[in-house]
């Protein structure tokens, strides 16, 4: 698989500076390794297909939308269709089509599909997890500083006695997402590792607490 890696890493590089995309420290080439080694992990434990799981978590965004923009929800459907023209123009091998393209469309949370298979529930757990923990704190606030929200509410920074508004707070956003974002973890690989993620941000939050 390493010369088919290569192969998508070169050409989500490529579609970045070609497309010529806003600068997004929380989608870019990093986080789709991180994602991709995520994966493979949990795809080792749970004993998966790699031929499935690997172009998978590679080109689970290969179609970016904002996460501003109204297309937003479609956005895994999109690049589980792109991904398939890609794959095949490449020569890569169709056998797992189907399932590629399922896990790639059910990664999305915003998409609310189904992952019915084991890999599409080690490529959605693997994305979810990068959302969770010290890396997720920090895309979590690299996300906001480009849509320009504040860090907290001042009169109550961790949602004790409002609805969480991530909208307008970064912080919110823990609340309001990325906690239910851990319960959704389907493999007992990713719940562990998430488990220890939250633990993480948790603390964050009290340490935060103690400085604002």
């Amino acid at each position: 698989m390493n010369i088919w890696e290569e192969k998508f890493e070169a050409k989500l590089r490529k579609m970045s500076f070609e497309e010529g995309l806003k600068p997004d420290p929380a989608h870019d080439i990093l986080h789709f390794r991180r994602v991709v080694a995520t994966a493979k992990r949990l795809a080792k434990i749970e004993n998966a297909k790699l031929e499935v799981v690997i172009p998978a978590a590679w080109l689970h965004d290969f179609v970016v939308v904002p996460k501003n923009d109204p297309r937003r929800s479609q956005a895994s459907r999109l690049s589980g269709k792109a991904a398939l023209i890609y794959l095949t123009e490449c020569g890569y091998p169709n056998d797992h089509f189907h399932e590629i393209s399922h896990a790639i469309e059910a990664h999305s949370f915003s998409a609310g599909i189904e992952a019915k298979t084991l890999e599409a529930k080690i490529v959605q757990d693997a994305d979810r997890l990068d959302g969770l923990g010290a890396i997720g704190i920090a895309r979590c606030f690299a996300t906001a500083g480009l849509m320009g929200r504040a860090f907290y509410g001042e009169n109550d920074p961790f949602c004790e006695t409002r609805e969480p508004d991530d909208q307008a707070f970064t912080i919110d956003h823990f609340y309001k997402k990325l906690f239910r974002t851990a319960e959704t973890l389907q493999t007992r690989a990713g719940r562990e590792e998430g488990l220890r993620r939250v633990a993480v941000m948790k603390q964050y939050l009290k340490d935060l607490s103690v400085e604002i």
